[in-house]
């Protein structure tokens, strides 16, 4: 199921190596003072680096000491056209010579689902802190997102998920409502996303028809090591839309909502995950529109996570924490907290009690996460809001229920082995 051979996976960790021991030799200062420039490498120059790169500006334009000094792009006229308002950065066809750059200090990976683990281990072995879109990993690497996170956990490397979402008070709030016992204990979540996209045409168009591969396009390194196959020019402008590259709602969207969850309640690894659904609107993409998971955890907790990418409606009150993710619903044996507009709201089992409300202390916001993001950078204290032990136990359970889904079975977690069996 990891679709990883065991050759594969060495390629891989070898060429790493050889990165860090180029790159960790001319590296700077490991330790970067309170006013010195951070250099950032771009991996991936996309619409999501996009996005990065506005926050990053903002962040400039209030007096951080930011630098894009980096890009990198298997695609060459995409690197480009980001290259034009960044007079300062180099560009590099292969990630590795970005990795080798003693100007980068710290990586924003925004790449396809298969290759964000193996970058994020050569960066990290190459002395880079590192912000990753979520997810992770790819659906198929379980035997990666293992290896990643020891390889991030034995480091002195800063790691973000770009789960941002997870800079919304919201949730550290509901984790101090929880760890106080104000539900009792926790037996059921439900959580989801909604959402209209085909991921086709109108979700990722593609840039060039007469795209081919060459040295404006690598294709080889698009693949990665998802199966070799000619190259089709709808696989590479809308991978989100075939397995080998992505995997739906499951791992494009549920990050955003099952992170919150498995943070707020201090999950482990789960027992168990079934998973339903599939191509129910959109006929031309390989991976489900509509996915629903349920885990449960040894602990005595069911924690479900519905949604589709056929209809948008998610919150009742419409005002959502984001508008297409559904907020949590937490209950326990003493009581039920959610959130609706800007409060979180604790409704008691017994009818006797009356319903309270917390304002929320602050909303999420991307530029929030790259700033506690770069402030571990420079404190080195590691404590991003998004970490990487918390990408792993939130991104075990999404890998669960695609192989669940897939085979039509039970999909269980062998903690001792530390495994999932199927």
């Amino acid at each position: 199921m990891n679709a990883i051979t065991r050759r594969t996976f060495l390629e891989k960790g070898a060429s790493a190596g050889v990165v860090g021991a180029v790159a960790v030799g001319s590296a700077r200062s490991p330790v970067l003072g309170a006013n010195e420039r951070i250099g950032i490498g771009l991996i991936g120059t996309g619409s999501r680096a996009g996005s990065h790169l506005q926050s990053i500006t903002w962040l400039k334009s209030k007096g951080a000491n930011l630098e894009i000094t980096a890009l990198n792009d298997v695609y060459r006229p995409r690197m480009q056209k980001m290259a034009e308002g960044l007079a300062n950065a180099r560009q590099y066809p292969d990630y590795q010579e970005l990795l080798a750059d003693r100007n980068v200090d710290v990586v924003c990976i925004s790449t396809p689902d298969h290759l964000h683990g193996y970058q994020t281990i050569d960066a990290i072995k190459a002395g880079k802190d590192v912000y990753c879109e979520k997810p992770v990993t790819h659906w198929r690497q379980f035997d990666l997102i293992k290896q990643l996170n020891r390889v991030v956990n034995t480091s002195d490397r800063v790691f973000q998920l770009g789960t941002q979402g997870m800079s919304d008070a919201a949730w550290s709030q509901m984790k101090q409502m929880v760890q106080k016992g104000m539900i009792g204990k926790p037996i059921h979540v439900e959580c989801g996303y909604f959402r209209v996209g085909d991921w086709g045409e109108r979700g990722m168009p593609i840039d060039d028809p007469n795209a081919k591969p060459g040295s404006d396009l690598n294709w080889d390194a698009f693949l990665g090591d998802s199966p070799k196959r000619a190259f089709d020019v709808s696989r590479f402008f809308r991978w989100r839309m075939y397995e080998d590259y992505a995997g739906g709602p499951v791992t494009d969207l549920y990050p955003h909502s099952l992170t919150p969850v498995i943070s707020i309640l201090d999950l482990g690894m789960p027992a168990t995950v079934v998973a339903t659904g599939g191509k129910f609107r959109y006929e031309e993409r390989e991976v489900p529109d509509t996915f629903n998971l349920l885990i449960d955890y040894a602990e005595g907790l069911t924690v479900a996570v519905l949604g589709t990418q056929g209809n948008t409606f998610c919150n009742p009150d419409k005002q959502g924490r984001g508008a297409e993710s559904r907020v949590p619903v937490m209950r326990g044996w003493e009581g039920t907290l959610t959130v609706c507009g800007k409060e979180i709201v604790y409704i008691p089992l017994e009818a006797k009690d009356k319903e309270e409300r917390f304002p929320i202390e602050r909303d999420q916001n991307q530029v929030d996460h790259w700033q506690n993001f770069l402030d571990c950078c420079r404190s080195r204290k590691r404590e991003t809001f998004s970490g990487v032990d918390l990408a792993y136990r939130t991104q075990t359970p999404l890998i669960m229920g695609m192989w669940a889904f897939k085979n039509g079975k039970v999909a269980k977690f062998d903690t001792q082995k530390e495994r999932i069996v199927v």
